[in-house]
């Protein structure tokens, strides 16, 4: 391991781009949560994921309510995590999916592993190198937050101590585990008695791998290179789900002056560079921001560092900053009864409460929203104070760097000022909330307040998402990053043995690469795009099984045409096709008509009949055109063969349905004639 840095940290905050990995002392990892494409990990529920939302949601899915409570880890603590959760005084709602039973609610035991999970899960370990444990033992992980109704996530360690080859280097696995996902949630409510979320369980309990890799990453643009690889070797099992949230990837990332950071929520690969290196200045500015408050106080600064921090120090430095910022709350609501702000006005009127939370010292540090070289929000420390108190379930907050504003007008804070008597250096926050949430909401931003003496807290912060997209890369608290605590053992699931023998047969069963796919696609007779496609769509294996006597360009069209169509059915319509008893063009719709069934070849023919998809005769179509041709002889010879595109749609109307292929070659015979 490297010595320490001894030299303060060179870059702009404002010029994230321009920062140094290297120079600041970067260290990232990744950790990657993929969907798998099977039942659920402990119910034998089908995996299945329905499109609704809150509003949409059927009225005859029961729904069921709950509070949550943390439980002591093994060692007898309470998370971090945990504690913070129960602290913000949250209920939960759960709507019951058709595929969520009495284990999802939490009122059954749960099942044994689902084996094809594991087995892929092995898979995944084998294609990384990594060396499997030999007894699989699954652990509860205390999640406080509502998005499991038990309280805990199952999961159970696999793999350990694999590779990643990238094209930056090789990345170090730590740890691969299988474990269930959470359920989703639907809506956030605000109630007088504290927040009410609303979760679908349809999603809960679905086998999820995680991937934890060691912090190898070198620079912001090797994350996203590593991510994209990790992809890849998920997708060569060809047993993962694909579509939007069903692989996440969280981010590691600290620079030696600031400390861990988890971030969450970085679903577009193209986006985790930026995000990072937002993350890289939002760090420098804090390490810059505590030691001009030390200075302020006269405190010893950090060194450059974190790995030469001296607890006793850091202690010393606490108390004083405690000392200095004591909690001390005061309804100001009588500053605001002339407030002519809208939500001031409809807060007090709803019986809210105004308290204010000086913060001696902090005028002018606290910061205005300002735009980097690029667009992002720069970091500053009113944001992180608001985003402590949102999460307790509050809107937001108003500090004493932005008001005037808001329809809060420079008398209100002066009044607040005079009321609480404080110094041209001191600063404020204030919080309009029932007095419950506003005491807990301010005593979040106290905390937080006060950790800006010290380096960035450890934390976990999620990406800031505006209509489906980042908003511009920064990222808000979500909560404490969690300890061992969390984690004790699963008393309701069996462990596995994972013997020799099977993880010999794993290796020996390992799918292809992508390479040998495509390779494999060269003997057959596709153009160079279809075979592309096919094995970027993960479609060759249902080229290759369902398609042996068919000819291999028209099936690969339908395949590509109908890829979540079952390929039996497909190919038994493309038969009926080939034989000429329905036309190119209606073989999509009658795909679509026989979803759910496997009808004879007859049938299909005899639908393709009945419904007009019946190919005319060849004679009389042959006489058509060239009628149609002779018609208009002029036309043709002026444009020759430029003629095609216009009589086709001609011929295609009078002649109704017709194999389009028979009559282009048709056609274009008949055009030939004409010209010679």
């Amino acid at each position: 391991m490297a010595e320490p840095l001894t030299t303060e940290p060179v870059g702009d905050v404002d010029d994230a781009a321009s920062l140094s990995p290297e120079g600041l002392g970067f260290m990232c990892g990744i950790e990657v949560h993929q969907q798998l494409a099977t039942g659920k990990l402990h119910s034998r529920q089908p995996g299945v994921l329905y499109d609704v939302t809150i509003d949409t949601v059927p009225t005859d899915w029961k729904r069921f309510s709950r509070k949550l409570r943390p439980a002591r880890g093994e060692g007898g603590v309470i998370d971090i995590a945990a504690r913070f959760e129960n602290r913000r005084n949250r209920s939960f709602v759960y709507v019951q999916s058709p595929n969520a039973g009495l284990i999802e609610l939490d009122d059954q035991p749960p099942l044994d592993h689902d084996d094809e999970a594991i087995q892929i899960a092995l898979t995944v370990s084998a294609l990384l190198e990594a060396k499997p444990v030999s007894l699989l033992q699954t652990m509860r992980k205390t999640v406080v937050d509502g998005s499991n109704t038990s309280g805990f996530q199952r999961t159970s360690l696999i793999a350990t101590d694999g590779t990643l080859s990238t094209d930056g280097g090789p990345v170090g696995i730590d740890v691969l585990c299988l474990e269930e996902d959470s359920a989703r949630k639907l809506d956030t409510l605000t109630t007088p008695n504290g927040e009410q979320v609303i979760y679908n369980l349809d999603r809960l309990g679905l086998p999820l791998i995680e991937i934890a890799t060691a912090p190898d990453v070198t620079s912001p643009e090797h994350a996203k290179i590593t991510s994209m690889a990790l992809g890849r070797v998920l997708r060569q099992t060809r047993r993962v789900r694909r579509g939007l949230g069903s692989i996440r990837q969280d981010l590691n990332v600290s620079l030696a002056c600031g400390d861990r950071v988890e971030i969450k929520g970085c679903q577009d690969l193209n986006w985790i560079p930026r995000i990072i290196r937002l993350e890289m200045s939002r760090q420098l500015h804090f390490y810059r921001l505590a030691n001009e408050l030390r200075s302020m106080l006269n405190l010893p600064l950090l060194p450059p560092d974190r790995r030469s921090d001296e607890d006793s120090l850091e202690s010393e430095v606490a108390a004083a900053v405690a000392s200095h910022l004591p909690l001390r709350l005061v309804d100001v609501s009588d500053c605001f009864t002339s407030c002519e702000s809208k939500m001031v006005k409809n807060g007090l009127e709803r019986e809210h409460t105004m308290l204010c939370l000086p913060l001696a010292g902090l005028n002018g540090k606290i910061g205005q929203k300002s735009m980097d070289k690029e667009g992002s929000q720069m970091p500053r420390l009113g944001r992180e104070l608001a985003g402590a108190a949102k999460l307790a379930g509050v809107k937001g907050v108003f500090h004493s760097d932005e008001l005037p504003a808001y329809g809060i007008e420079q008398e209100h804070v002066d009044l607040v000022r005079q009321s609480l008597a404080l110094e041209p250096t001191d600063g404020f926050i204030l919080c309009l909330a029932p007095e419950w949430q506003a005491e807990l909401a301010l005593e979040s931003v106290l905390q937080r307040a006060r950790a800006a003496w010290h380096r960035i807290p450890q934390e976990v912060r999620n990406v800031v998402v505006k209509k489906g997209a980042p908003e511009d890369g920064t990222t808000a608290p979500m909560r404490p990053l969690p300890g061992g605590a969390r984690m004790y053992p699963e008393t309701d699931v069996p462990s596995i043995m994972i013997d020799a023998e099977r993880w010999r047969s794993t290796l020996e069963s390992l799918p292809m690469s992508d390479d040998e796919r495509s390779q494999r696609m060269k003997s057959y007779d596709v153009s160079a795009d279809q075979a592309k496609q096919l094995v970027a769509r993960e479609l060759d294996d249902v080229f290759v099984l369902h398609g042996q006597d068919l000819p291999h360009k028209g099936w690969a069209s339908v395949v590509l045409e109908n890829d979540e169509a079952d390929p039996i059915l497909c190919a038994k319509v493309l038969k009926v096709k080939e034989q000429g008893d329905i036309t190119r063009e209606s073989m999509n719709e009658i795909i679509i008509a026989f979803a759910g069934s496997q009808p004879t070849l007859d049938e299909i023919a005899a639908y393709g009949e009945a419904h007009g998809h019946k190919p005319a005769d060849a004679g009389d179509l042959a006489g058509t055109i060239q009628a149609i041709v002779l018609e208009r002889e002029a036309f043709v010879k002026e444009r020759g063969m430029g003629a095609m595109g216009p009589l086709m749609g001609v011929v295609m109307q009078a002649v109704g349905a017709a194999d389009g292929k028979m009559v282009s070659a048709l056609l274009r015979e008949a055009i030939q004639k004409t010209m010679e």
